[in-house]
C-alpha cells in the first residue's frame, strides 16, 4: 500500500472545494484526460509487442512523418474527450484544421489544445515520450460550436495545463494556476498518486538542453551564452551539465525537479523557430511559470504572444529563473549591437 494515497481525482476535488463557484467541470475533464494517459500509456509500454512501432505512410500538417503511435494517441484523447459536454471545440498537433464535437454530443465551455505524443521520434529506441495539454474557456457563445478564435488565445488565457511523462514511470504534471503537481500512475491500483507536491523549480540551472549539433545556424548570442554557461571561472562558478533527450517534455520534467534551462532557439534556418506555440509551449510555459520559472522567446514572454495560427511557431528559452534571465541578457545585447552596425 502507497504511503501517500491522494490520488489525482481527490486533489482536483479538493482544490475546488476551496472555491465555492467552482462547479466540478474542471475536476471531471481532468479525469477524463487521465483515463486518456493511462490508454496511451498502457499501449506505449507494450507497443514493442504489437503492430504499433514504425511509420504510417502519411505526413502530418508540419511534413513530418507520422508513426503509429502518433495515430493512436491522436484519437484516444479524442475518443476520451469528445462526448463529454465539456468541450466546444478541440484542437491537435496533429490535426490541421480545428476538430468539431460531434452534432450528437453535448457543447460545453472549454477548449482544448494537445500535442498528443511529444519526442515521438524516440518512441522506436525507448526513450520517455509524453502528451502534453492545455485548457482555455471559450469567447465566443456559449451553447454554439466552438471556432477558431476560441483556440486562437494567448497563453496567459489558460485555466490548465499539464502534461505526461511515458517512461521508467507514467507521470502526470498539471496546473489549474495554484501551483504545480505531479502524480505517479501506481499499476497496482491503475490510479495517479500524488508524488511530486507543489513543485519548485530550483533558481538556479545546473543543465542546459539544447540540440547542440546546429550550432553553426545559432545567432551570435546565443553562441556566447552557452561558451559562457560551459565556462567555469576563478568565482566558483561551475559549468553546466548538457543533457538532451529530444523530447520537450521528458527534458523540461527533468529541468523542472533538477533546475535547468530548455533552449529550442529560432536560428538561421528557422528564424520563427521550430516547436509550435499552442500546442508544447504555451502549455509548457504554464506549468514552468507556476513552479516559479520563466519563458520566453527570446524577446517576450511566452503567455503574453497573441497566436495568429494554430500551427505557429516560435523560439522558446524556458525554465529556472536565473537561466533564463541571462540568455536573454546575452540576446539582448546582441541585438543592441547589431542595431548599431
Amino acid at each position: 500500500m502507497p504511503k501517500n494515497f491522494m490520488t489525482l481525482q481527490r486533489h482536483i476535488y479538493e482544490g475546488e472545494k476551496r472555491h465555492p463557484e467552482a462547479t466540478g467541470e474542471l475536476s471531471s475533464l481532468l479525469s477524463d484526460l487521465s483515463l486518456a494517459a493511462k490508454v496511451i500509456s498502457l499501449e506505449v509500454n507494450k507497443a514493442g509487442l504489437v503492430d504499433i512501432l514504425g511509420f504510417t505512410g502519411d505526413k502530418n500538417v508540419h511534413g513530418e512523418k507520422v508513426k503509429k503511435l502518433d495515430v493512436f494517441a491522436h484519437e484516444i484523447m479524442i475518443k476520451a474527450l469528445d462526448h463529454g459536454g465539456h468541450f466546444c471545440v478541440m484542437a491537435s498537433e496533429e490535426e490541421e484544421d480545428i476538430i468539431h464535437i460531434p452534432e450528437n454530443h453535448e457543447i460545453g465551455k472549454y477548449v482544448l489544445l494537445f500535442d498528443p505524443l511529444d519526442g515521438s521520434s524516440n518512441i522506436d529506441v525507448n526513450i520517455s515520450i509524453g502528451t502534453i495539454f492545455s485548457i482555455y474557456r471559450r469567447v465566443t457563445p456559449d451553447g454554439e460550436p466552438g471556432t477558431l478564435e476560441d483556440c486562437l488565445q494567448p497563453g496567459m488565457n489558460q485555466v490548465a495545463a499539464g502534461y505526461i511523462v511515458y517512461g521508467s514511470s507514467t507521470i502526470l504534471v498539471y496546473t489549474t494556476g495554484e501551483g504545480v503537481h505531479g502524480f505517479t500512475l501506481d499499476p497496482a491500483f491503475g490510479e495517479f498518486l500524488l508524488s511530486h507536491e507543489n513543485i519548485k523549480v530550483p533558481a538556479k540551472a545546473r543543465i542546459y538542453s539544447l540540440n547542440e549539433g546546429n550550432y553553426k545556424y545559432w545567432l551570435p548570442g546565443l553562441k556566447k551564452y552557452i561558451k559562457y554557461i560551459q565556462d567555469a571561472d576563478n568565482r566558483g562558478r561551475d559549468p553546466y551539465s548538457s543533457r538532451y533527450i529530444g523530447s520537450m517534455v521528458a527534458d523540461i520534467h527533468r529541468n523542472l525537479i533538477y533546475g535547468g534551462i530548455f533552449i529550442y532557439p529560432a536560428d538561421k534556418r528557422n528564424p520563427s523557430g521550430k516547436l509550435r506555440l499552442m500546442y508544447e509551449c504555451n502549455p509548457m510555459a504554464f506549468i514552468v511559470e507556476q513552479a516559479g520559472g520563466r519563458a520566453i522567446d527570446g524577446k517576450r514572454r511566452i503567455l503574453e504572444i497573441q497566436p495568429e495560427s494554430l500551427h505557429q511557431r516560435v523560439p522558446i528559452y524556458i525554465g529556472s529563473p536565473e537561466a533564463v534571465d541571462t540568455v536573454e541578457k546575452f540576446l539582448r545585447i546582441e541585438d543592441e549591437i547589431s542595431s548599431l552596425s
